[in-house]
């Protein structure tokens, strides 16, 4: 059962509108580079509660439901607006529609540069000790939560392979293990166990993995930041193909609402605070990784070509632009009114699901 926090819900709503803001902001710039008029820029959704100011004929308000903002073109669908997005050439209406989605891929781009700006790259590991069982050779030979595994039988380590690897070669036999505690080196032998108890293994001992971080230059991390996009743009396009593959099991690629959001941001953050609890020197940037991965879905997201979406939009131009001949207005309206109809009926469907079956991150 996923505990409620007040506090985190507060945050993540907060993000949740920054991330909208973003989107919006994205929408509204190309508009104005576009020379299409914008007549409102909301923060929230409506009923308005107050209008800020107008700079350039565009109202800027503050509206009552926290969850986002938007943007409200002139002439958005009537083409017989002067001035407004309908009434635009089909390469105007295209850079306004990609925009918004834009905005969110590059504020992940971002988001994910000053993650590796602020740590660096992960180039190697450090073996270390999360648990020593009791009565275990390990605790007779004198390990400690903490510690550092540097070598064993004088090879230099880096991952669970290389130590798990010689402690099954030498089972019964003695090994000699050097370990950093506190910034001195400890050495010590141990014998591990030919026939361990269920679940303990020979050394008795649980591993981690502590990454070891290279710093990197800012232009390394605008480069790595972009990378990392389009790592989750290639993974979200060939899910499908893996689940049909059978190599993605469809309850990892499951749909997720709002509330499905919240509950993985929650448990992200739960883990963060535990394991800043542990090691207080390890990066806290499990929270900022996970809001870069969601304003990247989000772009994706806006980008598919479903009616009522950016990408929806989009697919309209395709006739006008090949065929020069325009889909009527009122028959995309229609479109786009019905595709919005299902996709709040999904979300409603979604959020029960999420509900009942809460996601718990594994």
């Amino acid at each position: 059962m996923i505990g409620f926090d007040f506090v985190t819900l507060i945050q993540f709503v907060l993000a949740i509108a920054v991330l909208a803001f973003f989107h919006e902001l994205g929408h509204f710039v190309m508009a104005k580079l576009a020379g299409v008029e914008v007549e409102e820029f909301g923060l929230g959704l409506p009923p308005r509660l107050a209008k800020m100011f107008t700079w350039r004929g565009t109202e800027f308000t503050i509206n009552t439901l926290p969850f986002g903002a938007f943007v409200r073109p002139k002439g958005e669908n009537d083409p017989t607006v002067p001035g407004g997005l309908a009434s635009a050439s089909p390469a105007r209406r295209f850079g306004v529609l990609m925009g918004g989605p834009l905005m969110n891929l590059l504020v992940g781009a971002l988001v994910f540069s000053l993650i590796f700006s602020m740590n660096g790259v992960a180039r190697s590991v450090e073996v270390g000790i999360q648990k020593v069982e009791a009565d275990s050779p390990a605790k007779l030979a004198g390990f400690q939560v903490g510690d550092i595994i540097r070598k064993v039988n004088q090879q230099e380590v880096n991952s669970f392979q290389d130590v798990s690897a010689i402690i099954s070669a030498n089972a019964g036999k003695e090994v000699e293990f050097v370990l950093e505690r506190d910034g001195q080196l400890v050495t010590t032998v141990v014998v591990p166990r030919v026939n361990p108890p269920e679940g303990q293994g020979r050394m008795g001992i649980v591993m981690e993995a502590n990454p070891i971080y290279q710093p990197v230059t800012v232009i390394q991390a605008l480069g790595l930041g972009a990378a990392e996009v389009g790592y989750l743009a290639a993974e979200l396009v060939m899910a499908p193909v893996r689940i049909i593959e059978g190599v993605i099991a469809p309850d990892q690629a499951r749909v997720v609402s709002i509330v499905g959001m919240f509950q993985m941001y929650q448990q992200v953050s739960d883990i963060e605070e535990q394991s800043a609890a542990a090691n207080p020197k390890a990066p806290r940037m499990a929270v900022l990784q996970f809001l870069g991965v969601i304003s990247v879905a989000l772009g994706l997201t806006n980008l598919l070509p479903l009616p009522a979406l950016d990408g929806g939009r989009i697919l309209f131009l395709v006739p006008e632009v090949l065929f020069k001949r325009r889909v009527p207005h009122r028959l995309e309206n229609t479109v786009h009114a019905i595709g919005l109809s299902i996709l709040l009926l999904l979300m409603v469907l979604l959020v029960v699901n999420d509900l009942v079956n809460p996601i718990m991150i594994r």
